[in-house]
C-alpha cells in the first residue's frame, strides 16, 4: 500500500542542517517607521514553528521578505527552496478551473519524475567520468523528489481536496464562480499537492473549518521541511506547532538598540505561560535596578560631599588629609571605590525599562436600561432569504451566549438582522427601541481620508466639535497611531480601532463577530478574560476553537450552511 501523503519522506531529513531556514540580522523600515531591528532566526526542519508579535510588530513585513516578496535593508536569508508561500489570491484568472489548478500544482512533481527517470537512463548507459556526474544528479534528484513525495502526488492530491472541502466543487467549476472562502482553500491547496521544500503560512486557517484545520495540522507536523506560520489561531497554533518566534520587545540591556526575537519552545500555551514569566522578571529586574541606582547615586553623592551643605567636593587630598589619622579611612575609601565601580557598571549594563504593553485595560461599564435578567431580545424565526435558516432564540440582560456553525450557515447574517443593519425576509427581532447595541462586524472598512482619531471622534460623537480631547482608548490603540490614515494600519491595528469605537459609547449589548480575528494572540486572550467579569449582555458569532473551548455562557449552533463552506 503506498504511504500516506503527509508521511515524511525520510526520517533523516529532519536533523539535516541543510534543511533549516535561516535569516541572519535582517533590519527593514518603511518610509514612516522602522519594523524590523537585526532579526536572526533558525526554523529547523520537521519543526513547526509559529511567529508571534503584537499587530504592528512586522510578522507579514518578516514573511514577505523571507520569500524574496521584500528586500531587507541590512542582513541574509538562506531558505531550502523551493519556498512555498500561501498566497492569499491564487495566481489564475477567474475562467481558471479546479482542474487546472491542480494540474499546476503537480507540474513540479511530473517534471522531478521525468527528470528522475532521465536521470536513472542516463546513470545506466553512462561509464567512467560521465557516469560519476551522471550518478551525483541522480542523487540530487532522488533527494528532492524525496522531499516532494512525488510517488503519492496524485493521491496527495485526491485527499488535500477532501480534506478542505474542495471535493463538493466539480473539477469544471471555474474560479470566479467559487466563494471567497473556497478560493482562499484552494490557495492552500495549491500548496500542500505541490508540497514544496520549505513553507511560510500567513493566516492559513482562514475559512477552515475544525476538521479542515485537523487535516492541516496533520499536513503541517508530518512535512520534513521547515514551516514557519504566522497566525491568530491560538488553538492551532497549540496542535501544529512545537517552537514559537516572539518578535515582541524582550529583556534587552538599555544601551542597545532594541530588536532582534525571542525563542520558545513548545505550543503556545507553553509560550504563554513562559511569556507572562519573562516579562514579569523583566519587570521584577528593571524596578530592583533602578531603586539600586537610586540608592547608589545617593551614596556616592554623600560621600563626595563635605558635611556641611555648600562645602565643594573633596579632593583626594583633602580626604586624605581629613581622615590620615582615621583607622577607618582605607575602609571608607574603599567602599567609595566599590560604590562607584558598581554605579558606573550598573548604568552601563541596566535593563531596558519595559514598554509599556498595548492590550485591552478594561470594559466600559455596561450601560444598564433593562432590569437584570429581564428578556432583553427575543428572535423569533428569523430568517433571510438564501442566507439564514429560521433561528430562534431569546436573551436575557446579562446573559451570554456563544453562535457556532459552518462557514456559510448564517452567522454574521444573523447577527447584522440582530443589530438592525439588515431586515429578516421572515420572522421577528423584538429588542427595547433604547437598546444600545455595540456592533462589531466581521469586515474591517478602512475609510479613504480618516484618520484613527477622526474615526474614533465620530463614534464618540465628537465629531466637528470643539473638544480635541483625545478619546478612550482602553488600551488597544497607541496614542502615536491616532494621526495615522486608518488605510496605512495593519488589519489587526485596524481591528483593535474598530473594537474601541464600539465600546466609546457603552452598550447593553455588545454584538461581536468573530471579536478575535487578527487580534494579537495576548490581546485577544485577554480580551475574553474581560468579557467573561462584563456585567452587559455578550453575543458572540466565532469559529475561534480557543475561544470556544474556554467559552462558559450558553451556546447556539446554526444548522446547515454550503458544504464544508
Amino acid at each position: 500500500m503506498p504511504a500516506h501523503p503527509f508521511t515524511a519522506a525520510a526520517p533523516t531529513a529532519v536533523s539535516d542542517p541543510s534543511l533549516h531556514l535561516r535569516a541572519d540580522g535582517i533590519s527593514f523600515s518603511f518610509p514612516d517607521r522602522r519594523v524590523l531591528t537585526d532579526i536572526s532566526l533558525v526554523v529547523p526542519a520537521g519543526r513547526p514553528t509559529g511567529l508571534l508579535g503584537e499587530n504592528g510588530s512586522g510578522k507579514s513585513t518578516l514573511l514577505r521578505i523571507l520569500t524574496g516578496e521584500l528586500a531587507a535593508a541590512t542582513g541574509s536569508i538562506a531558505a531550502p527552496g523551493p519556498v512555498g508561500v500561501l498566497h492569499q489570491e491564487l495566481p489564475f484568472g477567474p475562467a481558471a478551473t479546479l482542474t487546472e489548478v491542480v494540474a499546476d500544482a503537480l507540474e513540479r512533481s511530473r517534471r522531478l519524475e521525468r527528470e528522475l527517470i532521465a536521470a536513472g537512463e542516463e546513470l545506466a548507459s553512462g561509464a567512467g567520468e560521465p557516469s560519476a556526474r551522471a550518478a551525483h544528479r541522480y542523487d540530487a534528484l532522488l533527494a528532492e523528489a524525496t522531499l516532494a513525495d512525488i510517488w503519492n502526488a496524485d493521491r496527495r492530491a485526491e485527499e488535500v481536496l477532501a480534506g478542505l472541502g474542495l471535493d463538493v466543487l466539480e473539477p469544471t467549476t471555474a474560479l470566479g464562480r467559487i466563494s471567497g472562502g473556497q478560493r482562499e482553500r484552494l490557495a492552500l491547496a495549491h500548496l500542500l499537492i505541490a508540497r514544496p521544500t520549505s513553507w511560510l503560512l500567513d493566516e492559513p486557517t482562514n475559512h477552515l473549518d475544525d476538521a479542515g484545520a485537523a487535516f492541516l495540522t496533520a499536513a503541517i507536523t508530518a512535512h520534513p521541511g521547515p514551516v514557519l506560520i504566522a497566525s491568530h489561531d491560538r488553538a492551532f497554533l497549540d496542535e501544529a506547532t512545537a517552537a514559537q518566534l516572539d518578535l515582541d520587545p524582550a529583556e534587552s540591556p538599555a544601551a542597545t538598540e532594541p530588536g532582534g526575537l525571542t525563542a520558545y519552545t513548545g505550543g503556545f500555551s507553553d509560550y504563554l505561560l513562559a511569556r507572562f514569566e519573562a516579562r514579569e522578571r523583566w519587570e521584577h529586574r528593571f524596578r530592583t535596578e533602578q531603586e539600586e541606582l537610586t540608592v547608589l547615586r545617593a551614596a556616592v553623592k554623600d560621600s563626595a560631599t563635605v558635611g556641611h551643605e555648600g562645602a565643594g567636593p573633596r579632593t583626594e587630598a583633602r580626604a586624605a588629609k581629613k581622615f590620615y589619622a582615621d583607622r577607618n579611612a582605607a575602609v571608607v575609601s574603599r567602599r567609595l571605590r566599590e560604590s562607584r565601580a558598581r554605579l558606573a557598571q550598573l548604568e552601563e549594563h541596566q535593563v531596558r525599562r519595559p514598554p509599556a504593553e498595548l492590550h485591552l485595560t478594561h470594559l466600559p461599564a455596561a450601560a444598564s436600561r433593562t432590569a437584570p435578567g429581564a428578556v432583553q431580545l427575543a428572535v423569533s424565526a428569523a430568517a433571510v432569504a438564501g442566507r439564514l435558516a429560521p433561528t430562534s432564540f431569546s436573551l436575557s440582560a446579562g446573559q451570554r451566549l456563544l453562535i457556532t456553525g459552518a462557514n456559510g450557515s448564517g452567522k454574521s447574517t444573523l447577527l447584522e438582522t440582530i443589530a438592525g443593519e439588515l431586515a429578516p425576509t421572515s420572522g421577528t427581532v423584538d429588542r427595547p427601541r433604547s437598546l444600545r447595541i455595540g456592533h462589531l462586524g466581521q469586515d474591517d472598512v478602512a475609510l479613504p481620508g480618516r484618520t484613527v482619531r477622526q474615526h474614533l471622534q465620530a463614534a464618540a460623537g465628537t465629531a466637528g466639535t470643539e473638544d480635541d480631547a483625545v478619546p478612550e482608548l482602553f488600551g488597544l490603540v497607541s496614542p502615536r497611531d491616532l494621526d495615522r490614515p486608518l488605510t496605512l494600519l495593519s488589519r489587526g491595528q485596524l481591528r483593535r480601532v474598530m473594537l474601541t469605537a464600539v465600546l466609546l459609547e457603552p452598550p447593553e449589548l455588545l454584538v461581536l463577530d468573530e471579536p478575535t480575528n487578527h487580534l494579537a494572540l495576548l490581546t485577544a486572550t485577554r480580551l475574553e478574560a474581560a468579557l467573561e467579569g462584563w456585567a452587559g449582555t455578550v453575543l458572540i458569532a466565532s469559529h475561534d476553537r480557543w475561544l470556544r473551548r474556554r467559552w462558559q455562557g450558553e451556546v447556539l449552533e446554526l444548522p446547515g450552511g454550503p458544504a464544508r463552506d
